[in-house]
């Protein structure tokens, strides 16, 4: 015979979890109740934080409160996705996460979240390729160029990327372990500050995504001298790609996604999820990635977290092999 006492406990347990469920689900369906903060992990002005405002804006429109913008620089993005991890997983914070989220695990020696554990994938929102880019002086024109150098040489040229442990950093580091090219990294702390002095002339490249400087490659300011996207982009042709520079399957994207924190309510994500997939098909917002280079990729949260998984495991093989560690 059944325990009475054991009947009505786990009667009472599964009435809990019932009406929690509930719960959440009547929480969610009137989301949101007041302003949700997009914390996005670099100043203003970068790609990251013109995809986070443009997005912002459009889920502002539709669900009828304000998406505040949030710019928390430092740290390679390691100080705004702190910031989210320990958030209250309400749908009330999110982040406008790129590829560092998924290095700095790595690089840093005790990071204080989980990449994959603590966060609640929503949505990758778009991608960009990578771009080595020369002041118009500079003595050679392609990748290839500089590939054909000996290393007494290269050493010496000064090359700025965002900052140590970043995206472009990381990518640099994958090409000099496939390729042995070795250049004077000059770690700055943005992409805008390093394309700003190659654009001075300060120092002869910046390596960042796309979107911070391709305004200044239509321009001619600036001259491409490789991208890491598998075919050339159709935004600057002229660029020869590093596989065509002689680094075979050599491809890196650079990609945006917003993340929330690990327990967000399911029904809250399906429904940002389902609004950003709208604003990314709106022909304003098409329009507006497109003139920076960043390829509109819509990818739901399941794919999304598989996407982070694997590069996670990618960056952490890269981090092992040169040594990196920050401190």
């Amino acid at each position: 015979m059944l325990d009475f006492h054991r009947f009505t406990s786990f009667a009472f347990a599964a009435f809990a979890l019932t009406s929690a469920a509930d719960a959440a689900e009547r929480v969610a369906e009137r989301y949101p109740l007041r302003p949700v903060r997009l914390v996005v992990p670099y100043a203003p002005g970068g790609g990251s934080d013109i995809i986070g405002r443009t997005v912002g804006v459009k889920l502002g429109e539709a669900l009828g409160q304000s998406f505040v913008i949030d710019n928390r620089p430092g740290a390679a993005s390691m100080v705004a996705t702190e910031i989210v991890a320990k958030a209250l997983p309400d749908g009330y914070t999110l982040i406008l996460a790129d590829v560092p989220h998924t290095i700095n695990v790595s690089t840093y020696s005790h990071p204080t979240y989980d990449a994959i554990k603590d966060f609640a994938p929503v949505m990758l929102v778009g991608t960009a390729p990578q771009i080595m880019v020369a002041h118009p002086s500079f003595t050679h024109n392609s990748l290839k160029d500089l590939l054909a150098l000996p290393r007494a040489q290269t050493e010496k040229i000064a090359m700025g990327t965002s900052g140590t442990g970043g995206s472009p950093h990381m990518t640099y580091e994958l090409l000099r372990l496939r390729t042995g090219l070795t250049l004077n990294h000059i770690p700055y702390k943005g992409g805008g500050p390093a394309t700003t002095d190659a654009l001075a002339g300060q120092i002869p490249i910046a390596f960042n995504a796309a979107p911070a400087s391709m305004t200044f490659l239509r321009a001619n300011r600036l001259k491409g001298l490789g991208i890491t996207s598998a075919g050339r982009h159709t935004l600057v042709p002229g660029i020869p790609t590093f596989i065509e520079a002689g680094v075979p399957d050599f491809t890196v994207a650079h990609w945006y996604g917003v993340l929330a924190p690990a327990g967000t309510p399911p029904a809250v994500i399906k429904l940002l999820h389902a609004e950003i997939l709208k604003a990314l098909q709106m022909p304003d917002v098409k329009e507006r990635f497109g003139t920076l280079a960043i390829d509109i990729a819509a990818i739901g949260p399941a794919e999304f977290a598989k996407i982070i998984d694997s590069d996670v495991k990618r960056w952490r093989d890269v981090v092992t092999r040169s040594g990196i560690r920050i401190e």
